[in-house]
């Protein structure tokens, strides 16, 4: 299991694996998309779990603890 710090490095890095955002930060989403995701349901998994980490980042106004893991 990961630490706290090791979770918030490896998604500092975690890119999208497909669609329209494919290869893109999933820190760096539009907040639109993440939102829209969020309410047509997160997928399963490790993905689903760091999208839902995103949504609760950008909607408490966290990403600027970000900008020193990039």
């Amino acid at each position: 299991m990961l630490s706290d710090k090791e979770y918030l490095l490896k998604l500092a890095k975690a890119r999208m694996p497909s669609g329209r955002y494919k290869d893109m930060l999933l820190l760096e989403l539009p907040e639109w998309y993440i939102v829209w995701s969020v309410n047509k349901g997160l997928p399963e998994g490790e993905l689903g779990d760091m999208l839902k980490c995103v949504y609760e980042i950008k909607l408490n106004g966290l990403e600027y603890l970000f900008k020193p893991l990039r």
